[in-house]
């Protein structure tokens, strides 16, 4: 057996024990077939591809094959998610006068988030327009900028949105680089349709004076309900996705319910501290804590769930396997 042959099956370890034994010389027998001459290791692109093989007939034989096309629907709705809220955002920075009195300016706009607002609109227009590859290259850039924020306003002395306002772009973002490889034209125009709307909207809607701002009304209503409308939308697909016997909607509305707990940290914070118009730091870093455990955890669940109920029936279809034929 060659070395290359050899770190091909460690990599087919992936796969399931019964599909290993069903199609893993196969599967080897291919890939060694492909190989160029005098290879010793497997290319990056043929241990992504076993591994992602793997993992997805994993998902199968645990019952949960719909998982990841639940994953691509989440995406979407977060990268819509994330592009209105770049255009809320992006438009309020335009607009000083609608922050506190007292805070200090960064030039003719509100903070420094300026710049991740723009990469996240600029990412918007790369889903519409570019290949997944670029658009996704986008996205990141857009992450990379909104997790730099609070280390460039160390180091420039200037203002930012608050961490409450940051993490849930950060949580979206990280889903949004889920989006499926051929999506549809309408699924590749929506965060862009989504975006232009919120600037749109967001300038119609504010004046100097109104309480769209990165605090006070924002940091208990707006946030929150961005959220639950989140939610709401993610239910409703669930459903009518349900109606034909498609489980990917269920999968999404649990995928989401970590992104949604991070855009209503503050309503929890107030829950937890109230302070008469605002909320304290400790009730604000509690609640992202129990959301970030909280979510994720659900979702395992979630999936250990659905995996016993598939082996549990699958028991049952080996013990009585007349059964369905007579009912």
């Amino acid at each position: 057996m060659s070395d290359l042959e050899r770190r091909y099956l460690r990599l087919l370890r992936a796969y399931p024990a019964d599909y290993r034994r069903s199609r893993g010389a196969e599967i080897v027998g291919t890939y060694l077939d492909l190989a160029a001459p005098g290879r010793r290791w497997p290319s990056t692109a043929d241990a992504a591809d076993l591994l992602r093989g793997g993992l997805r007939q994993r998902l199968r034989a645990a019952g949960v094959a719909s998982l990841t096309p639940g994953v691509r629907l989440a995406a979407l709705l977060s990268m819509v998610t994330a592009s209105v809220l770049a255009g809320v955002w992006g438009t309020t920075e335009l607009h000083p006068a609608n922050i506190e009195w007292g805070v200090p300016h960064v030039g003719p706009f509100v903070s420094i988030g300026v710049i991740a607002w723009a990469g996240w609109l600029l990412a918007a227009i790369a889903t519409a327009v570019a290949s997944r590859r670029v658009a996704r290259l986008a996205i990141a850039l857009a992450l990379l900028l909104t997790v730099a924020l609070p280390l460039l306003a160390a180091v420039l002395d200037a203002f930012r949105p608050p961490l409450f306002v940051l993490l849930p772009q950060v949580m979206l973002g990280l889903l949004a680089l889920a989006l499926p490889d051929r999506p549809a034209t309408a699924v590749r125009l929506a965060p862009l349709l989504s975006a232009v709307t919120a600037v749109a909207a967001t300038e119609y809607l504010v004046r100097p004076g109104d309480g769209l701002t990165y605090y006070g009304f924002t940091a208990l209503s707006f946030l929150p309900a961005v959220g639950g409308l989140l939610l709401v939308v993610g239910a409703v697909l669930a459903m009518a996705l349900a109606i034909g016997g498609d489980t990917r909607g269920g999968w999404a509305l649990v995928t989401l319910l970590t992104p949604a707990g991070f855009l209503a940290v503050p309503a929890l914070g107030d829950a937890i501290d109230p302070i008469r118009g605002d909320v304290s730091f400790a009730a604000l870093a509690t609640s992202t804590i129990a959301v970030a455990l909280a979510g994720p955890a659900v979702l395992l669940l979630t999936i250990l769930a659905r995996a016993r109920l598939t082996l549990t029936i699958n028991r049952a279809d080996r013990h009585y396997p007349t059964s369905g034929a007579q009912s």
